[in-house]
């Protein structure tokens, strides 16, 4: 197949006004990477925690509690859940494009509360309305790339959100690194503030993109659907690829109109017809968090610095720019590799390098165990960045159908942030020691370790492979093959369009033709 990704030669039009306009939008998960890699080094430094702290510790100088530390970095996830639940609604009443830019001007308010605050109240009022905003953002990135880019590079591109969420998190490393030593309130407002930077170029680029062709078809406005994919293809709005597709866009949505689906509630992500897919994305999401990655990067500085490594806030450093680099060959790999078989390779490698840590950990405390410790939690960080890390966003993002897409994304992403609250409330807990903490310490890789195994045997199970095909050609694959492990090879045995006209010329509504995919369940 060559290592470069190449243009189907049957592909009509430009590829790269969508990639471009695609690669932008992944700049939200900026936003989300930069918060979480600002808080992680926030909470270690000297003057912030001499400034927020009401309690003295064992060696008498004001510190953090556990459940201090716990609401700080935890409180966040909470207005993430909620903000990716509302999620659906805000995609389907303002459009996905007009939705990302009401989600970065909430994230802003709640910045704005953080950088002002010297107390804890204000700052996890902040963190909550922030929080807030990148639920939103979370899920309406890969729904918006999801539905805008081109199939044979869809996966790439999707998977660009989180390299975004990655760089974001090397910037605010490298903000901490250099305002950490500070002994003012500068500290930790100057990154904490850089955010608003990234909220503006996200919110003013999307001012000037367009809205995504099938939100259009959606709202029952072909011709503006027509425009908007002219944009996203360059080719003009009468082209034969464009008509192509955006009818086989159309005849699915109205099947599904003509089924009474149209208004899809959130009673309908739960029918016999969606349960499954949903739980494969809410399932996917709950296990990347699992994995252990935001216990690195909500705690990592902290923890390695309270382990006796030194430079920690340079360690911290070193494991964002790994994130960083790793993510690229995931770009390619999940097009190269498919979905099904990247999650595989990914979660074997998390769980060996999770398990090695653990023991290395429990058994030696010498320096070159505290080098072997940070060497394979940088192999870890490989192999999450390149499969779990952008993979689940590509499956989640294109798993359902039409009808209820955003609100099944929305409810798939709120899964991802109520595990996020969950380890970022807890884990303070489990590694800490004294009195009500679980002083797990290294042991809590174990538990990583074992959630990866996991993981192994969901994807094996559950996953389906969906390289190359399109959103459409995704729904008729959950149509017909009935269990994730058939899926690789599977061929769209005939599109919606032709069938409904097929239909249409036999004198019928369409619907019988349409039915007739649905009710072919053989395996492939």
């Amino acid at each position: 197949m060559g290592f470069l990704i190449k243009k189907p030669e049957n592909e009509a039009g430009k590829a790269v006004p969508a990639i471009v306009i695609g690669v932008f939008v992944a700049f939200g998960g900026i936003l989300f990477g930069y918060d979480t890699g600002t808080i992680n080094g926030i909470l270690a430094m000297d003057y912030f925690q001499a400034e927020f702290a009401t309690e003295k510790n064992d060696q008498g100088v004001l510190a953090l509690t556990s459940s201090q530390t716990s609401l700080i970095v935890s409180i966040l996830s909470a207005g993430t859940f909620f903000g990716a639940l509302t999620a659906s609604p805000f995609g389907d009443i303002l459009g996905r494009r007009m939705g990302l830019i009401a989600s970065c001007v909430i994230f802003s308010i709640g910045v704005a509360f953080q950088v002002a605050s010297t107390t804890i109240p204000l700052m996890a009022a902040g963190r909550v309305v922030a929080g807030f905003g990148v639920g939103l953002v979370s899920a309406l990135v890969p729904l918006y790339q999801s539905e805008s880019a081109p199939k044979w590079i869809r996966g790439t591109i999707v998977g660009c959100y989180q390299l975004a969420i990655t760089i974001g998190l090397l910037l605010a490393a490298c903000a901490n690194q250099g305002t950490h030593a500070r002994n003012d309130a500068s500290s930790y407002r100057i990154p904490l503030a850089i955010q608003f930077i990234w909220a503006a170029i996200l919110a003013g680029g999307m001012y000037i993109l367009p809205e995504t062709p099938r939100y259009y078809i959606k709202k029952d406005n072909m011709q503006a659907a027509a425009k908007s994919m002219s944009r996203l293809r360059s080719l003009p709005t009468d082209h034969p690829a464009i008509v192509e597709e955006l009818n086989e866009i159309k005849a699915i949505h109205d099947y599904e109109m003509s089924l009474g689906v149209g208004n899809a509630t959130y009673a309908d992500c739960l029918k016999p017809d969606m349960i499954k897919r949903l739980l494969t994305g809410c399932g996917l999401q709950a296990l990347q968090q699992l994995t252990g990655i935001n216990f690195i990067f909500y705690y990592g500085t902290q923890f390695f610095k309270n382990s006796g490594i030194q430079n920690a806030f340079l360690i911290g450093l070193i494991t964002n720019l790994v994130n960083v680099i790793s993510t690229f060959p995931g770009l390619w790999m999940v097009e190269k590799m498919g979905r099904r078989n990247l999650l595989l390779f990914g979660a074997v490698g998390m769980c060996l390098c999770q398990f090695i840590v653990a023991i290395v950990g429990v058994t030696s405390f010498t320096a070159v165990a505290n080098n072997v410790l940070i060497a394979f939690v940088c192999f870890y960080i490989f192999f999450f960045a390149c499969s779990w890390g952008p993979c689940t966003w590509v499956v989640t993002g294109e798993i359902y159908p039409l009808k209820v897409r955003a609100k099944c994304l929305s409810i798939s992403t709120a899964t991802n942030w109520l595990l996020n609250w969950a380890i970022g409330f807890s884990t303070p807990y489990l590694v800490a020691k004294g009195k009500g903490n679980a002083n797990l310490g290294l042991n809590i890789f174990f538990i990583w370790g074992g959630c990866c195994f996991i993981c192994i045997a969901f994807v094996y199970f559950f996953i389906y492979e969906t390289k190359g095909l399109s959103l459409e050609d995704v729904d008729q694959l959950y149509m017909t093959v009935d269990k994730a492990w058939h899926s690789q090879g599977f061929v769209p045995s005939i599109t919606y369009s032709h069938e409904k006209m097929h239909a249409t010329g036999n004198g019928s509504d369409g619907k019988a033709g349409l039915a007739h995919i649905e009710g072919s369940h053989g395996e492939v």
